[in-house]
Formats: C-alpha cells, structure tokens, sequence
C-alpha cells in the first residue's frame, strides 16, 4: 500500500525562512557572515553541526510528538534524497536526519514544509519543541486532553520575537495526569499537569504549573509555581517567564545560562514578582484556549477483520501484555512500538506508515523513551497488526519496561559524545533479553544512557542511568560510564534525581547490571518498588551500592578488550567537540552594531503589521544589542541583559558618553509599565531609531580616533 501525499502551500513566514537560511549559507559561504554569528542562527533553523566535518543533523520539530503517515513518509522520502535513509527519534519527541550538507537544508524545509512540518525552533537558544504525553486523549486518568493546550502554545511561541535570541534553550511539557507524569515536567523550565477546580459553582479547567527544572551536569527539580492556574492564563504566564528569563537570565556563562540557575539565585518568591510585574507588558492577559473546535484527528471508521493467526503466538500473548493497552474510548486500543535506539530506516518507514494507514488513526504520537504510539485500533485487528509490524521488526514486546533502553546517538554524531551511548543500549538489550528474559514485565526500572553528562538520554532521572566519560590508566585511556541509581517517577507521580554511585569501564557496565538486578531479586522485599529498595539499602550502609560495584572498576585487571569502546574495532581515543545545543554569538562590535539593525528592521516591519506588543519587544532588543556593541566597544563585558542595560546607564550615559533624555534603565523597563498600545509603539520605536543613529556615530567617531 503506498501512501499519496499531497503537498500544501507554504505560509509566507515559512517561506521567508527559507529564503532567509539560503542567503545566510551563501553569506557564510562567501565569508561575509562569520561561523559564531552563523552557528547561532542555522541552529534557530534546527541545522545542527555533526561529529563529522561538513555535514549537518537536522532536527524536525514535531510538537507533542504527534505526526501523522503522510508525514513520516515525506520524512523518510527527505532522507533518502538528502540524508542517511534513517530516521532517529529523540527523548523530546522530535524526528532527526543526519549527514545532511549545509547546502541541501533549505531544500530539505521546504519539502518538509509542505507536509506543515517545520524546522523553526528546533535547536538553538529557543523555546524548543513542546512535549506532551504521548497517552493524551486517551488516558483513562486524565482530567481532559492537553494536547489543544500544548498545540496552542507551539504556535503562540512560533517566531514570536520574546524567544529568539535567549540565553539558552527553554522547555515546556505537559503531562497527562498526576498518577504518572509521562511527560517529566518535574524535570522542565515549565511543566503543565491538568485539574479541574470549582469556582463559582462551575467545573473550571486548569493547570498545575511547575517551573525551573532541568538535567544536564547539574540536574534540579521544578518547583510548584501554582497549584491552580486557570486554563486561559497559561500562555500569558509563560510569555511573562520567558521575558523575565530573556532579561536576567546568565548569557556568557553557558554551563550557567538555563532558567533554574536564576530560580537558585533569586528564590521562587523573587523570580514569581519579576513575572507578574512584567505581566503588564503582554498584549494579553488572557489567551482563551478553544479546546472545543481544536481539529482533532478523528479515528477511523469501523471495519471488519477476518481472523488470522499469529506468526508467533508466544511472542504475541507477550506483546499484548507488554504493548497494548485498552484505551478510555470504548473498543479501542492502543499499541506502543518498541523501537531500538529510537532508530528507523526509511524503507521500513513507509512499511510502517502503510500498517498505521490501515489498521490505526493517523494521530501517531512518538514517545519520550524514543519509541511509538499507534491510537484507535480495534481488538480485531490486533493480530492482524501484529504480524505486520513483526515482519519489519518492530514487534518486540516490552515497551518502556527494564529491557526498553532510552539512549542518546552519543559518540555516533555528537560533538559531545565521549563513550558510546547506542553501543552500550544495544549490548544491554541483548544481554537482558537472554539472560532475564521475565524482565519486559518490569516497568519499574528504567534504564537510560547518555553519552555524556548533558543528559540528552535523561541518565539522571533513570532508575539505573549511565553517562559516557573516559578513565586515565597510566598513559592510555579507556572508554567509561558513570553509573548513577535511584532516579525516575515514584509511586506517587513525583520525580527523583539519581544518585552518582561509581565510574565503570564501559565494557564492564553489562556486569554491573547483571550485580544490580540479582541483588535487587535476592534482597528486594515482596513488591517492593526499586527505588524504595534502593533507599533503603543506602539508609542501612550509604556505601552498599558503591561497595557492590567497586570490583569493577579495579584498572589494574584491565584486558585489551577495555580500550575499545561497544560498537568499535580501533582503540578509544577521546575526541570531543565544542557543543552546539545553544551557541553563542562572538561579541565582536561590528557584528553587533549589524545585529542591531537587523533587530531595528524587524521592530519596524511588527510595528507596520500592528503586531504593537511584539514590536514592542522587538524595539526593547534593539536597545540591548546596540549598548552590548558599545559596551563591547568599551572592554566592558555583561552577563545579562539586565546588566547590560545597567551598565550602559552608568558607563556610557551618565559618563557622558551618550546623549539619553533620562535613564537608560528606566526607559527600557518601561515596558513592562505601560500597555501595549499603539501610542506607546510609536514612542519607543521612535526612540530606537534615534538610539541607532548616535551609537553608529559613536562608533564610527572612535574608530576614526583609533
């Protein structure tokens, strides 16, 4: 069965973009766009630097994950034609290609863009991809489906001018339910849990909001900023953090620059009077989100299926154990796909897309442990779908339980990778399926690996997690993990970071497992969940897990087989590269100075579409841009935006240097005390432009002097 797909018309702002992305390869290209300055803005377009040289990952972005067969077959046709004929999917429920060349990207968005996917946001210092859980509207525990909610927040950040050049990534999930946050908001700059509340007689829809969590080398838990937040004032919050984490927000300090380093500095209690003080700057104050006529993808109709028999029965009973679960719409089913590490190749991607076609609704839904969710199947075609999908080996049973391992592509294509993440998943998976067979029941223990410390593979909320690193012995080194226990989702909804235990030599990790899950069989109390297990043991000796793994990480019993990585015939050599999750701008004062008129024309062209609020905000950035320049200019280096416009107040307008009716600081922050109205657009617009004026002068005055 071969799917047709039609092509859409592209948005004009789509295809600006485009256009955009095709000029500024030809200007970097022809040198007149240096690599920081264009690092940052191809990474805005989700292109990506690759571990190997002249070639690009390209993120797709797929809001909650949802995507449809037409789609994943335009996806799988994009990497035939221009890619590696894989498709790899991530923890953040987004689709990625590799060994593109830089020059094929903007043909490769717009193919995409004619399937209404996009490429906008996907990487760089945005509000990147909004995940959801991938159960909702059918989740038999949920208050309502969030998924109108997460779609509406993808579009209202879509370009919008708050969110494009921020200090580093922002990212916003909603769960399903309280029971099990599938979504791990706990581990979010914002997460969304729905409730219902009374008010004034009425059944009222809303959100439990937490903020200020994250993972990476220092992983924190988001703390509650509402118990109850009424659904229409969701996206005014949000836009009011994001501007107040634009302005405070760490800038030069990469490792420091995400939203939970300023919640740590300021307290909650500060951070939540920054955002309602900057309130008064949002056009809206309300975002009335209309759930009821959200373009729900309907299931299909219905049908008839004859019997057939399973081409392995054994294998069958378990899956439907393991995959299926019955959905809250009655006769309905739903099936997760174990996909193994996350990784599908084109041709078997239109296979599957034909079986989704015939046996399930079009709403597909990619997982965050890199796996699929097929909706609205009937029991009678279970069968039937099982053998299909057995025929293109995505039938193993054991969806997210013990022997379904998440896992970064870590050395594979990432410049940060330093031990093989995909090697180590692969060996494991093997290993348990042979040697712990009974182990695709336990969804309690979850394993995850990165290969790094930056968590990409989410090793920091896994119940048993590994993240790559190397080991010194004497003048050679050898490829390693660090083990880390105790993290994941608890019985009661909540989430827990995991514990760094002990550094292991990568091929000893299948041992340190093989340690970990016999002892937890032997000393795990009668239903005892491993998490509760695990506290318990370090409660009665905090040092029982290091001294089960200790042995080994002996160096002095290493074999030759230890300096070669999983995956890897050659010896392990260290090769890291520089990171390009958030890049950063080289601050050099010309490159400024051209930024800030290109910030000045897009204030200009918001203000003619009377976009006033984005404007607005636009015309605030301007302003920033143009004192960093100067203050570039002066050897005088800032953090934050805040302390950009302080700066700029007290060395160049006080000093003299520039000529300001009033202050500085005072006129910036104006905009979050006026509302905004034409009138106020006009006034600040006004005053940039002037701005602009004097800071090219000053600038082109000191240099003549130099």
């Amino acid at each position: 069965m071969e799917l047709k797909v039609e092509n859409k018309a592209l948005s004009d702002a789509a295809r600006e973009d485009i256009a955009e992305l095709e000029q500024k390869i030809k200007a970097f290209r022809n040198l007149q766009l240096d690599d920081d300055k264009f690092r940052a803005f191809r990474l805005t377009r989700g292109v990506y630097g690759q571990r190997q040289q002249g070639v690009q990952m390209i993120r797709i972005k797929l809001p909650y994950g949802k995507v449809s067969p037409e789609q994943l077959v335009r996806i799988a046709d994009v990497s035939d034609k221009y890619a590696s004929s894989n498709l790899h999917l991530t923890t953040r429920q987004d689709v990625q290609i590799h060994y593109v060349k830089l020059e094929d990207t903007p043909k490769v968005w717009e193919e995409l863009e004619q399937l209404g996917i996009t490429l906008r946001e996907a990487c760089g210092n945005t509000v990147r991809n909004i995940t959801a859980s991938a159960y909702a509207g059918i989740d038999a525990h949920e208050k309502f489906d969030v998924t109108p909610y997460a779609h509406a927040m993808f579009e209202y950040f879509l370009r919008n001018p708050v969110c494009q050049e921020m200090g580093r990534k922002f990212k916003i999930a909603y769960s399903s339910s309280e029971k099990d946050d599938s979504a791990f908001t706990f581990i979010h700059d914002l997460g969304f849990i729905p409730r219902m509340k009374e008010i004034n007689g009425k059944q009222v829809r809303g959100f439990k909001v937490v903020i200020g969590g994250g993972l990476g080398a220092q992983p924190f838990l988001a703390q509650t900023a509402y118990e109850f937040l009424e659904e229409d004032r969701i996206i005014p919050f949000t836009a009011a953090v994001i501007r107040v984490f634009d302005r405070y927000g760490e800038r030069s300090k990469r490792h420091k620059a995400r939203l939970k380093y300023l919640l740590a500095a300021v307290g909650l209690e500060e951070l939540m009077r920054l955002v309602e003080e900057e309130k008064n700057g949002l056009a809206e104050q309300s975002v009335i989100i209309d759930y009821k006529s959200f373009a729900f993808t309907p299931a299909p109709a219905k049908k008839a299926f004859g019997e057939v028999m399973p081409v392995d029965e054994v294998k069958y009973q378990t899956w439907l154990k393991t995959n299926v679960i019955a959905q809250q719409q009655e006769g309905f089913h739903a099936v997760n796909v174990k996909q193994l590490l996350g990784d599908l190749s084109s041709a078997n991607t239109r296979v599957f897309a034909s079986i989704i076609k015939k046996y399930a609704s079009d709403d597909v839904r990619i997982t965050v442990n890199q796996g699929w969710l097929l909706k609205f199947i009937q029991k009678e075609a279970l069968t039937h779908l099982f053998n299909e999908l057995n025929a293109i080996g995505l039938a193993d049973p054991g969806f997210d339980s013990t022997a379904d391992i998440t896992a970064c592509p870590g050395t594979d294509t990432c410049n940060l990778g330093i031990s093989s993440s995909t090697g180590l998943s692969e060996e494991l998976e093997k290993m348990l399926k042979e040697e712990y067979p009974d182990i695709v029941y336990n969804t309690d223990i979850k394993i995850k690996i990165s290969g790094c410390m930056n968590a990409c593979g989410q090793h920091t909320i896994a119940n048993i997690g590994f993240h790559g690193m190397s080991i010194k012995k004497g003048n050679q080194v050898l490829p390693a993990m660090q083990v880390l226990l105790g993290g994941g989702i608890e019985a009661d909804g909540s989430g827990s970071i995991a514990d760094k235990v002990v550094k292991l030599p990568s091929k000893r990790c299948l041992e340190g497992v093989r340690y970990l899950l016999d002892d937890y069989d032997e000393n795990g109390l009668e239903d005892e969940r491993y998490n509760v297990y695990y506290r318990r043991k370090i409660a009665e000796d905090k040092m029982y897990f290091y001294k089960m793994l200790k042995p080994l990480s002996d160096l002095e019993t290493l074999g030759d087989t230890d300096f070669i990585d999983w995956g890897h015939d050659d010896k392990y050599v260290t090769e890291v590269g520089v990171g390009e999750c958030a890049g950063v701008m080289l601050d050099l004062v010309g490159t400024l100075l051209n930024e800030t008129e290109d910030k000045l024309r897009w204030a200009t062209r918001l203000y003619d579409k009377g976009t006033y609020a984005d404007a607005i905000y636009a015309t605030y950035v301007t302003f920033v841009s143009g004192a960093k320049a100067l203050l570039t200019l002066e050897n005088i280096n800032c953090n934050t935006q805040i302390g950009i416009i302080n700066d700029f107040d007290k060395y160049m307008v006080q000093a003299g240097k520039i000529s300001f009716n009033g202050s500085f600081a005072e006129e910036l922050l104006s905009i979050n005390k006026h509302t905004p109205t034409k009138d106020f657009a006009t006034q600040f617009l006004s005053k940039a432009l002037i701005f602009v004026d004097q800071i090219k002068s000053f600038r082109k005055d000191t240099v003549a002097v130099n």
